[in-house]
């Protein structure tokens, strides 16, 4: 297993000599590599068995470093990074060659974050280089927002995680791109549309299922749990299964069962958010062969927890 721990020092050690490090941040933890470094990339791909035609997110250490490795900076890009930097929100910008072609199977344009996480802000500050980090599991599954859920499925594979308690807001960043200067949300995340839409407007959507994505957490089956899920009126869908194999996770409801996980007992979306991952990983280790599950409110993190739904879902 993978050794855990806050020396900073030994973070970027290795990530000077090539090796992955796990990071936290305030979304979920990030297997984190030298982004200009395609051999440390590539191994990224390797240690997550993650599709390379699925782009990563590069980690700077503030809106000044961004120039180093992006042009084309739209007035409106810079308004949200402004306001949401340090924070969960990604920003596409065409990238400069400096960033090798791995880091975004190829697009010509790159997602960057100032991540929120006083940890891995200071490991960046130590680093003359950004680091390439998508969420540090394997390839689909449920993202970490613990230090011993990357040791669980990646612990083998990497030499360090660096231990930042846990995530506070839980779900992945929100992914904003511009199309002919007009914004548009690639991937729905911890930053909600309704705050995007005070600096800059009103926004597009482009949240895509395809096996060619735009932006990292596009495919259709993504973020799911080992067992089956299926969302829709749980009280409707416990008519139909075998209670004693069936766990429950829901938003707010007690349904009084065995196995289940309520997200919020408040109604709080901001918790809902911050123990979703957390809800699915502990449900996919009960002796169930499925998960009922129900929307939450569509507004605000709401939208991006049921994204998450949909992907582990595949619907």
């Amino acid at each position: 297993m993978a050794e855990i721990g806050k020396d900073l020092a030994k973070a970027k050690a290795l990530l000077k000599r090539g090796e992955l490090v796990a990071i936290p941040t305030e979304t979920v933890y990030g297997l984190a590599g030298n982004a200009l470094n395609a051999d440390a990339v590539t191994k990224i791909f390797e240690v997550k068995n993650r599709p390379s035609f699925d782009p990563l997110i590069v980690h700077v250490a503030s809106l000044h470093s961004v120039s180093h490795y992006a042009d084309n900076f739209p007035l409106k890009a810079l308004a949200l990074a402004k306001q949401f930097w340090p924070g969960p929100l990604t920003l596409l910008f065409k990238k400069k060659n400096i960033i090798p072609d791995i880091v975004t199977s190829g697009l010509d344009s790159v997602g960057l974050r100032c991540p929120n996480h006083e940890l891995t802000r200071s490991l960046l500050d130590k680093l003359d280089f950004p680091l390439a980090a998508p969420s540090a599991n394997p390839f689909g599954y449920v993202s970490p927002t613990r230090p011993e859920h990357v040791n669980e499925q990646l612990g083998d594979k990497i030499a360090y995680i660096l231990d930042g308690g846990v995530c506070k807001v839980g779900i992945e960043s929100t992914i904003v791109g511009f199309v002919h200067d007009k914004p548009t949300v690639f991937r729905l995340g911890g930053l909600s549309i309704e705050e995007i839409e005070k600096v800059v407007g009103s926004v597009d959507l482009s949240l895509n299922a395809s096996s060619n994505p735009k932006a990292p957490g596009q495919l259709k089956s993504h973020y799911a749990p080992g067992k089956r899920v299926r969302i829709g009126n749980i009280e409707e869908l416990v008519q139909e299964v075998v209670l004693q194999r069936t766990a429950i996770l829901s938003f707010q409801k007690d349904y009084k069962v065995p196995h289940q996980f309520i997200l919020s007992k408040t109604g709080n979306m901001p918790e809902a958010a911050k123990n979703l991952f957390l809800a699915l990983r502990t449900l996919d280790k009960l002796p169930v062969d499925t998960i009922l599950t129900e929307y939450v409110p569509a507004d605000g993190l709401g939208n991006a927890i049921n994204d998450r739904l949909r992907r582990a879902a595949a619907i």
